[in-house]
This record gives structure tokens, C-alpha cells and sequence, in this order.
């Protein structure tokens, strides 16, 4: 019954407000900086306390352009009542963000698609596209051969309904065809255990692990990663674990936003559930192949996404309002 939408109405509890209230009060402030729509549920609080002053620069950092991710997203869903229950939240998610982002001064967006989309509500601010940074492991060299097992993954977490969907809809479509053709598909990463255990029954060729301290080992005895996501939108961090654990990475057009591979020559980009599964069992056992799709991309991202470029390009966009 909140006027927010979900995801930011989990941010709207008594600590938080009491919490903001008092820095408000506390401090002269220059900037506020709104992390994520998470974070909007302290529009209104920060809105009121500089009604009748001067009130400091809003900097939005967009994490996708939440209005049209979630929107695609309640138009997936086929069950009636959750699709009209998707389609109520992203409405005032939607609603939401286009406050926030009149309310801006400054705009980040983590991909140019999410930019030009922000750009036609709002032509008139300042909108700097800055991608995310990496500072995890990075492996200096990686061969795959026929010793590791015949093994594709999908490393996330699926706590988020886009991603169980993603991940519903592609298991249904490539389990079989692993299972006839003696492959294996392992998905690792966090997700609700009665989400797993409904999914579990239904498979051969899948394993899921849930929960895990490290995803590393599980990389390294795999042969190919995946990103088999038509929701959800945005820049995919598990990307840049795959590149620089150096794995090739088999995907959905349109899933990996604002990196710098090229299919055919860093990446293998599909146009659907069934042809991205098709593709994998076609290139797994392509050693070849295989090295050279996860040397490229390593090589195409090794100098890009460290966070302290990151941060100097963000504090240079602030101080120049």
C-alpha cells in the first residue's frame, strides 16, 4: 500500500529516517548523492528540510533506468496477478525516478543506453555515463582443456525476481538439450532455497549450489560462462568476474551493456534461450576457440574499470556544478 515502489520502500524505516534527520541538521552540505531509486525514499525528508533555503546539488547515480527495466520486466511475468502486481510497483518506480530526476543536478548512468533513455525526460541536465568498477581477482593466464568437466555457468544471485526469471526461463530450455548431449550447466549464487528446491526436481544436467563463501574455484572448473538474461537490463558486474577469471562468456543480445567485447571476436552473442544453449554445446568442446574468446576479452577490459578512475571522473562531474 506504499506510495513507494518496493524497492525503496524497504529503506523507509524509523532508523533511517531518524538517521538522515539528524545529518541534515547536523552539517552544511554541497552535495547529496542519491546511490540507486534504493536510496529515493529520501527525496521528500531532503526536499522539506531545504524548502525555504538553499539546498545543495542532487547527484542521482542510476543503477539501470528503472522505469523501462521494470516495466519489461511486469510485461514478462505470465501469471495474471503477479504481472498486475509488477506492473503497480514499477508504475510508482517509474514515478519515483522521474522525481529524482528532476529533482538532479547531475545524472550518472552506467551504460550510454540508459543515458539517452534519461536524456529524452530530461535534455536539459547533465548526465555522465560512468561504469562500474572491478578491484576483485584477476588471473594471469587461464588455458581450458579437455580435462575440465564438459561444464557451463551461471554465477549470480537470483534474489531479485528479474534474475530468478532470467534463470527460470533458461534452465526450462537448456537442461535438456545438456542432458542429451552430456554436458553440465552449474549455477552458482544466493537465492531463496524454495526458489531452488521447486527447480531442482525438474532438471538432469543442472546443479544449483545456493549460498557459497567464494564463486572463484567454481569458475575455474568450468569451460564456459553465461549470461542468459532477457530482463533486468543494465551493466552486469558478474561480466568482469567472468573476464578477468578468464572465461569465455556466451550471451544474449543486449545482456552485457557497457563493456567493450565484440561478438565473434571476445564474446558470443545469441538471439535467444535456445540458440545460446545450442551455441554453447556447439564451442564447448572448441579448445581453441575457447582460449581465444577469454584471452580477447581479458585483453579488451584489462585497462578499463578501476574504481579510482571511476572515482575522479565522478568527483570532477560534482565539483564542476
Amino acid at each position: 500500500m506504499s506510495s513507494l515502489p518496493h524497492i525503496a520502500d524497504r529503506g523507509w524505516t524509523p532508523e533511517l529516517r531518524k538517521m538522515l534527520k539528524e545529518r541534515l541538521e547536523a552539517d552544511r552540505w554541497d552535495v547529496i548523492v542519491f546511490d540507486g531509486i534504493s536510496a529515493a525514499w529520501a527525496l521528500d525528508p531532503v526536499l522539506r528540510h531545504y524548502r525555504n533555503g538553499r539546498r545543495p546539488k542532487i547527484v542521482y547515480v542510476s543503477h539501470n533506468h528503472e522505469a523501462s527495466v521494470r516495466r519489461g520486466i511486469a510485461r514478462s511475468q505470465t501469471h495474471i496477478l503477479k504481472r498486475q502486481a509488477l506492473a503497480y510497483d514499477a508504475a510508482k518506480a517509474g514515478i519515483l525516478e522521474r522525481r529524482l530526476v528532476w529533482a538532479a543536478d547531475l545524472i550518472t548512468a552506467i551504460t550510454p543506453e540508459d543515458r539517452d533513455l534519461y536524456l529524452k525526460d530530461r535534455p536539459d541536465v547533465r548526465i555522465e555515463v560512468i561504469t562500474p568498477g572491478y578491484d576483485g581477482f584477476r588471473l594471469a593466464e587461464r588455458r581450458i582443456t579437455e580435462a575440465l568437466p564438459r561444464r557451463a555457468i551461471i554465477v549470480g544471485s537470483f534474489d531479485w525476481i528479474a534474475k530468478r526469471m532470467n534463470l527460470e526461463e533458461f534452465v526450462a530450455v537448456a537442461d535438456p538439450l545438456f542432458a542429451a548431449h552430456g554436458a553440465e550447466l552449474q549455477v552458482v549464487g544466493s537465492a531463496d532455497e524454495t526458489f531452488l528446491e521447486r527447480l531442482r526436481p525438474q532438471v538432469k544436467a543442472t546443479t544449483f549450489t545456493g549460498t557459497v563463501p567464494d564463486v572463484d574455484g567454481f569458475m575455474r572448473e568450468a569451460r564456459i560462462a553465461l549470461v542468459p538474461e532477457r530482463h533486468g537490463g543494465g551493466f552486469k558486474l558478474k561480466v568482469l568476474d567472468y573476464v578477468f577469471n578468464r572465461m569465455p562468456i556466451l550471451a544474449l543480445n543486449g545482456s552485457v551493456a557497457g563493456v567493450p567485447l565484440q561478438n565473434e571476436e571476445s564474446i558470443l552473442l545469441y538471439p535467444n534461450h535456445e540458440a545460446l544453449a545450442r551455441g554453447v554445446l556447439r564451442v564447448i568442446d572448441d579448445f581453441d576457440r575457447l582460449n581465444s574468446l577469454q584471452d580477447r576479452a581479458f585483453d579488451a577490459c584489462n585497462s578499463y574499470f578501476d574504481w579510482t578512475s571511476r572515482g575522479h571522473q565522478l568527483v570532477k562531474a560534482v565539483g564542476s556544478l
